[in-house]
């Protein structure tokens, strides 16, 4: 038996004990005007994919003007060794939504205090990346990944320690002319995390915690997530004969010891509320302000990049790697990817949210989520507008 008709099977064992299909009902509605019934299409598609083997289960929440409008588990957290059921509270491996929650984030926060600036070449803080012609790459070209920098560099640069490892991506050459082309890099985020950490005697990890997580209370949100979390973690894949749950899955950001700035931090749906929630905002939320409005709108601002479209700074608006975007979103819009099966889009302008969670690499690495993602995110946008343009939204 499949594994996709493995995880079919035990929901159907549930179904019959008298139970749900789902691992929880949908959130109750806030006093958001929206009309639930738009989102019953998105129990079909995303249980389809299920079935079809494109992942092994999700979390889903959308967010509108505030208010959680709704939000239900499906499937399994954990096929092999031992099913598991997914949970609303379960732990993810955001994969590259680090780049822009935890880096970026923190990389703008440093712009708004006047700490850094965005036309800064990196060198100005990181002397020793001053060679082979990198002299004059700047924050925001890294941010927007036209700096010119490889999108990965070999594995062996990372197999003697964290230290060297670091020492061999300051060391790497031009993969092509900065500002030529746009080139999505894991390599630029590392390096903007190294900016960070220079600037406030923090690394990334601890400087997002006391600039971004805590203040929000997202206490189940960082890098290294401690064993308390690991039994809520979602599986992905095997390392030296052991499941991944609660060990990153990127093997860049476990070799420099699990906090590097590309990937390595975990959080859950409902922490990711939390954060969806001020940056649909501006940046603030109540009497909690992350970044002030200037810095959020050119965080947030749409900037062409050659060859592939909109970007932000370390968010994505409208580009080759747009397909897990509702279609239907206003160009307000942005968000952005995980390998290991997460998405996040913000919609300011209709003050919507969409958070899709999975662990589609569990347990083959086979699985595939952007179009089911888009495709829910295109509902939430649909439900949305229609709700923005009743008499009693305006």
């Amino acid at each position: 038996m499949n594994q996709s008709n493995l995880g079919r099977c035990f929901a159907v064992v549930f179904l019959l004990s008298g139970g749900s299909l789902f691992a929880s009902d949908a959130t109750p509605l806030g006093s958001s005007g929206i009309d639930a019934t738009r989102f019953e299409a998105i129990d079909a598609l995303v249980n389809d994919a299920i079935d079809e083997g494109k992942l092994p289960g999700a979390v889903v929440t959308i967010g509108f003007q505030n208010h959680v409008v709704f939000q239900r588990a499906y499937g399994h957290r954990q096929l092999q060794p031992t099913p598991l059921r997914m949970t609303k509270d379960t732990v993810f491996d955001l994969a590259s939504l680090t780049k822009p929650i935890a880096t970026a984030t923190s990389v703008m926060i440093l712009v708004d205090r006047g700490e850094i600036t965005l036309a800064d070449p990196v060198s100005k803080h990181l002397p020793e990346f001053a060679n082979h012609g990198k002299e004059e790459i700047t924050i925001k070209q890294l941010l927007l990944h036209t700096s010119g920098l490889i999108p990965d560099n070999a594995m062996a640069d990372y197999v003697d320690n964290a230290e060297k490892a670091m020492e061999n991506v300051m060391n790497l050459g031009l993969n092509y002319t900065p500002e030529e082309r746009f080139r999505y890099s894991d390599v630029g985020f590392i390096v903007l995390a190294e900016v960070v950490q220079r600037k406030t005697g923090q690394d990334v990890h601890a400087f997002s915690q006391k600039n971004i997580f805590v203040p929000l209370g997202m206490r189940e949100t960082g890098y290294l997530p401690d064993a308390s979390l690991h039994d809520r973690a979602a599986a992905t894949e095997r390392r030296k004969g052991q499941w991944m749950r609660g060990e990153v899955h990127d093997p860049r950001a476990y070799a420099l010891g699990g906090v590097a700035g590309h990937a390595g931090l975990f959080s859950t749906a409902a922490d990711l509320t939390r954060y969806a929630n001020v940056m649909t905002n501006h940046g603030s939320s109540g009497e909690t302000t992350i970044l002030s409005r200037t810095a959020f709108d050119a965080m947030t601002a749409a900037y062409a990049v050659p060859g592939d479209g909109i970007r932000g700074l370390g968010w994505d608006k409208q580009s080759g790697y747009s397909s897990n975007r509702g279609k239907t979103m206003t160009s307000s819009a942005f968000g952005h990817g995980g390998f290991t099966g997460t998405a996040l889009w913000i919609d300011p302008e209709l003050g919507l949210y969409v958070i899709f969670l999975s662990n589609r690499v569990h347990p083959d690495g086979k699985g595939s989520v952007n179009a089911l993602a888009g495709q829910i995110g295109t509902i939430a946008a649909d439900a949305a507008i229609a709700a923005s343009q009743e008499p009693s939204a305006r």
